[in-house]
C-alpha cells in the first residue's frame, strides 16, 4: 500500500474544503491502514495444525519420544504463528465477513472520535477506507440521513472500493470528495458559511 505524501494529505483537505463551500454537511475522511492485527486469527490457525499434524504424523511409520513430539508441535506453532503473519497469507485465512465486520466496527469508532455526532444541525458524514481490508463506508448523521438514504451512497462507494483494490487510494478520495459534495450540494446545500471539523484527513 502506497503512504501518501503531506502533498496528497493537502489535496484531500482542499477537496474537503471546496466541497463544504456548497454544503452544510461536515466531512471528515479517516483512512486505516487496517482495521485490525488479526494475530488471533494467525495464532489460532498455527495452534490447530501443530495440534494435528504431529497427531497425523505419529500414525506413519516414524520412530519418536514423547519429547520429540512435544518439541516438534512447538517449532511447527512457532514457525506457522510467524508465516501467518504475512499478509498475503493471512488475508486468506481470515473470512471476509470477520474483516469486514471489524472495518465496520472502526468505522462507527471514529464517527464517534471525531465529533461526528455533535455538528450543528447533525451534518457530519464520515469518509471511512480500511485499506488491507478493502473496505469503504459512508456514515452520514441524522441532518443528512433525512435526504440522502443509502442507496445514494451506494454508488460512490462502489466505485472508491474498485479504486482501493487498485491501489488507487488517494484518488479514490478525491473522486468520492467530489461525487458526495455533488450529492451533498444538491439534498444539503449551504445556508451558512461554517467550518466546526478539521478537514485534514485522518490517518490511524
Amino acid at each position: 500500500m502506497k503512504r501518501l505524501t503531506e502533498q496528497d494529505k493537502q489535496r484531500v483537505a482542499d477537496a474537503i474544503a471546496a466541497v463544504e463551500k456548497d454544503t452544510d454537511a461536515e466531512l471528515v475522511t479517516v483512512l486505516a491502514h487496517h482495521a485490525d492485527d488479526y494475530t488471533w486469527v494467525s495464532t489460532l490457525w498455527a495452534a490447530m495444525i501443530a495440534l494435528v499434524v504431529p497427531g497425523l504424523a505419529s500414525l506413519g511409520p516414524w520412530w519418536l519420544s514423547g519429547h520429540d513430539w512435544l518439541l516438534l508441535q512447538w517449532v511447527l506453532f512457532v514457525l506457522l504463528a510467524v508465516l501467518f503473519r504475512w499478509q498475503p497469507i493471512y488475508r486468506r485465512l481470515v473470512p471476509k465477513a470477520v474483516r469486514f465486520r471489524r472495518a465496520a466496527a472502526l468505522a462507527r469508532i471514529q464517527f464517534l472520535a471525531q465529533q461526528l455526532h455533535h455538528t450543528k444541525g447533525d451534518t457530519g458524514v464520515l469518509i471511512f477506507v480500511s485499506e488491507a481490508e478493502r473496505y469503504v463506508e459512508i456514515l452520514a448523521d441524522r441532518g443528512i440521513n433525512r435526504f440522502v438514504t443509502p442507496e445514494d451512497w451506494q454508488s460512490i462507494v462502489d466505485n472508491f472500493t474498485r479504486q482501493v483494490k487498485r491501489g488507487e487510494t488517494l484518488q479514490g478520495f478525491l473522486d468520492c470528495i467530489g461525487r458526495t459534495g455533488e450529492l451533498l450540494k444538491t439534498h444539503v446545500p449551504a445556508t451558512e458559511s461554517k467550518n466546526e471539523l478539521p478537514n485534514h484527513l485522518v490517518i490511524l
